[in-house]
């Protein structure tokens, strides 16, 4: 009888584990308080059907959905208090199943990229600074103890800059840079760019046409921010630093026309990324009267600091007018020929490019240069086709928003130093040797940019692992009157970029948001005709220009990085210097385009009113470091 009874009561727990599981809940490792976030389901051969289902966590109750995958889903889950957290899965209001996870303050989400901001502005060493965000997240990821501690400077190296650098994507990112750097020590050494210096240099003879000359060879490579970073300010470098123009002034006008003029240009590799993103939100509002690229292409008018910020930069050449720590970088290197900072630190290669010097007693041939970064514009722009086309002649938008933005330049990258080696040999410059010698050269230089870039990438995983962005978004996420809409929307874009140092990253998190935000906000107050579709576009466009002003202002951004790289300048510097600039410009667009236009004036009204307003400003309030330069000569012959 006794064992009749054991039988029965391993049979009924063998049952009972059995249906424990076909339970599972799929829950964050980490969550913030009141901060949405979503959890996933599994049941599996209940006869009785998902509806009977539901999540329940703190005594409020949460619906499941199914998606288009099968997976069922409780979305806009949020807890009220911090530790741990119990979530439960209910059938007909019973507990069948349940799981925890760790519950934090949403504030301490963005810590990690604060202390690395603010030590790196303090005591200007941007790699401790990286390194100690990183460190600081990782240990909040796991919990704030000495433990934590302990295991987060673990993970800082194992999980987050290990995934930075195993990431796909990012580790195109890092070869094709090596390679456009091997490249430009390539065509250096051959004599090949200072043979594009030496032509340039009989137009550009003076600082102003410099800096023009810069600015518009920034605005012509407008196909990748990334490859304008590099081409632009390792090629001007020479000519810049013959003219006396600081290396932080070659560092601005190289990052204010990357960005600014890829996000907004017809064709560039950003493109496809944001009609993409674009089109994931209108699936969501079947009543909105627009594709994807109309959507994109009906934005840019709207797009006031990329345009006013590329404005400004030809603005800033052209009066030779400067304020604030930039007017002090020029006024030292036109006085005292000094093009760095005394205590500027950058990788010597790069700031004084000894090691790519041309070759004594060769020729200084400019098509040496000129052919193999052509042969890199036109790879990448071959690259894109090749990765997105069918050969359905399907229409140049369809083709860039499937293209491998990455291959191409990789590919691009690789055949550019091919086609600078070949010329180099062939023409009997430099030796196989000397031709690696030189490639090894210029991929050094780039050594400093990458130890950065990978833990900037690397706080950027951390501050999604602390759901930094989504904390930011609940925060500033509030609207007001439809007319603020894009205002609002641009604050919290720029917000989540500083923070995160991506404009790639905010706007991933945001246009998916924001557009279906706007529409609703719209619709409640009966604005859904086409009359105030001014509002969506606005809202659209102050998402990418919000995001590229963030990733302007912010030490740990990517392009900002290569740009102080690129342009041999201490990276704090470039970002103390461009600061004033970036946040007058962003200003500036908010107040007198994007809020103006929010309640109805006409976008190219705002625009030239901004533009006058920026004129007048730098006319009152600039100083020309040239001006200051003839009165210290005329004074020094007059002591004399």
């Amino acid at each position: 009888m006794n064992r009749v009874i054991l039988l029965l009561t391993l049979l009924l727990f063998s049952a009972d584990s059995l249906i424990a599981q076909t339970y599972e809940l799929g829950l964050p490792d980490l969550v913030l308080t009141s901060v949405p976030f979503e959890v996933t389901a599994g049941v599996e051969g209940d006869s009785l059907g998902i509806d009977s289902y539901s999540v329940a966590t703190n005594g409020q109750t949460y619906s499941l959905v199914e998606r288009d995958d099968g997976t069922w889903v409780a979305s806009d889950v949020t807890v009220s208090s911090g530790g741990q957290v119990q979530v439960e899965l209910l059938r007909s209001g019973q507990s069948v199943s349940a799981a925890e996870t760790r519950a934090m303050p949403g504030w301490l989400s963005i810590l990690p990229p604060f202390i690395a901001i603010l030590i790196a502005l303090m005591f200007k060493r941007v790699i401790p600074s990286l390194f100690l965000g990183i460190w600081f997240g990782a240990m909040l990821a796991v919990g704030i103890s000495v433990t934590g501690a302990w295991i987060g400077l673990l993970d800082t190296i194992q999980v987050f800059v290990l995934g930075a650098l195993t990431d796909p994507q990012r580790a195109s990112v890092i070869i094709f840079s090596f390679m456009i750097g091997g490249m430009v020590g390539i065509i250096s050494k051959n004599g090949g760019m200072q043979g594009v210096v030496n032509k340039i240099v009989k137009w550009a003879d003076s600082p102003k046409r410099g800096q023009i000359a810069t600015g518009l060879m920034g605005v012509g490579i407008f196909f990748d921010d990334y490859a304008n970073s590099l081409v632009v300010g390792n090629t001007m470098r020479p000519v810049t630093d013959k003219l006396r123009i600081s290396r932080e002034k070659l560092a601005y006008i190289v990052d204010s026309t990357a960005a600014p003029v890829a996000c907004i240009a017809l064709v560039t590799t950003w493109i496809g990324f944001e009609v993409g993103l674009i089109n994931t939100a209108l699936l969501e509002l079947p009543d909105v009267e627009a594709s994807a690229y109309g959507m994109f292409l009906s934005s840019i008018p709207y797009s006031f600091y990329p345009i006013l910020a590329v404005f400004f930069v030809f603005l800033v050449a052209g009066t030779r007018k400067d304020f604030g720590p930039m007017y002090q970088a020029e006024l030292r290197a036109r006085t005292t020929g000094q093009l760095l900072a005394p205590d500027a630190e950058v990788d010597e290669a790069a700031a004084t490019g000894k090691e790519m010097a041309p070759k004594e007693g060769q020729p200084q041939r400019a098509m040496n240069a000129v052919i193999p970064v052509l042969v890199l514009v036109v790879g990448v722009m071959v690259g894109l086709y090749v990765t997105g086309s069918d050969g359905q002649g399907e229409p140049l938008r369809e083709i860039l928003r499937k293209a491998d933005s990455f291959a191409s330049l990789m590919w691009a990258s690789l055949v550019s130093v091919l086609v600078a080696a070949i010329l180099s040999s062939a023409q009997r410059i430099l030796t196989i040797g000397e031709v690696v010698e030189s490639w090894y050269s210029g991929l050094k230089g780039m050594l400093f940019a990458m130890i950065i870039l990978i833990l900037a990438w690397s706080l950027s995983s951390v501050t999604g692992v602390l759901s930094t962005g989504p904390y930011l978004v609940t925060v500033l996420g509030d609207t007001l009157s439809p007319a603020l809409v894009p205002a609002i929307v641009f604050v919290l874009a720029a917000a989540t970029a500083f923070a995160t140092g991506s404009s790639w990253g905010a706007m991933g998190i945001l246009l998916p948001l924001v557009m279906p935000l706007t529409w609703a906000v719209m619709s409640s107050n009966g604005m859904t005709d086409m009359g105030s579709y001014h509002i969506m576009y606005s809202s659209v466009a102050c998402i990418l220009a919000g995001s590229v002003w963030g990733d302007h202002c912010s030490p740990i951004s990517d392009t900002t990085i290569l740009s102080s790289m690129a342009s041999g300048c201490d990276h704090i510097d470039h970002v103390r210097t461009q600061l004033p600039y970036a946040m007058v410009v962003g200003l500036v667009a908010i107040v007198l385009g994007t809020i103006p236009t929010g309640y109805g004036l006409p976008w190219w009204i705002s625009m030239v009113v901004s533009g006058a307003v920026l004129y007048v400003g730098l006319r009152l309030f600039g100083k020309s470091a040239d001006d200051a330069l003839v009165e210290h000569s005329e004074s020094t012959v007059a002591t004399t």
